[in-house]
């Protein structure tokens, strides 16, 4: 589903100094997978799930998704792959202080006009434990509860990925569990779950680990098996 080849990522620094946050990543990643990138801070991570996530370009090196050529299309066939297949969870959980949960919930679906989400915003505050506090403002919230508010509005599209950058860092553990948990089944229902993070105890509740360490991935616990790769995948947007 995910198929990352030399991939490489470069910003600059003034005129002089360059930054190689990524440097000939190659990487596989089939449907249905709970796969964890670790790595200390400054190390990549996070600008790699923004390569996966089409929030950012390569550089270069080739990255295809459901068999298309990403860098092929244009940013408005990219707005469309990441507001149609890609769910994003990050550690600031970004809820806009104004707006109720449902509110909150339902703002992606401002870029998506004409479709109708499998569930609505109410449902999916209730499929994450939200379903009578969709009247409150994020204020009103615990940080737990904010982070489930950001991931029911990360589901709002129906994504078939869900990508998590540092969920749980601004969490006490008791609520770090419970969205660890609530990712877990997500990634049982048959979603590609990706979870950024440096905690290794975060990462040993997913099913594969990959490190990367410089903007090199030195580590990988598990290729991804012929058996789970996805045949006949549909055409991206």
């Amino acid at each position: 589903m995910i198929e990352l080849k030399d991939v490489r990522r470069t910003y600059r620094r003034g005129t002089d100094n360059e930054v190689h946050a990524v440097r000939q990543a190659t990487l596989s990643i089939a449907e249905g997978e709970f796969l964890a990138i670790v790595g200390p801070s400054g190390s990549g991570k996070s600008t790699l799930m923004n390569l996966v996530g089409c929030l950012d370009r390569p550089d270069g090196g080739t990255y295809r998704l459901a068999g298309v050529d990403v860098l092929a299309l244009d940013d408005a066939a990219l707005s469309r792959v990441r507001s149609e297949r890609i769910g994003f969870v990050f550690q600031q959980f970004h809820l806009l202080p104004a707006l109720t949960a449902v509110e909150n919930v339902e703002l992606p679906m401002l870029y998506r006009r004409g479709f109708t989400p499998p569930r609505s915003a109410r449902e999916l505050l209730g499929r994450v434990g939200l379903g009578e506090r969709g009247h409150h403002r994020p204020g009103e919230l615990s940080g737990g509860q904010q982070q489930r508010v950001a991931i029911a509005r990360a589901l709002i599209g129906d994504p078939r990925i869900v990508l998590a950058d540092e969920p749980t860092g601004n969490l006490d553990g008791p609520s770090g569990a419970e969205v660890l948990d609530l990712l877990a089944e997500l990634n049982r229902e048959g979603r590609t779950v990706i979870l950024v993070t440096h905690n290794p105890e975060v990462a040993a509740r997913t099913k594969r680990t990959v490190r990367i360490e410089d903007g090199r991935i030195v580590a990988d616990s598990g290729a991804v098996p012929a058996t789970a790769r996805v045949s006949g995948e549909e055409a991206l947007p």
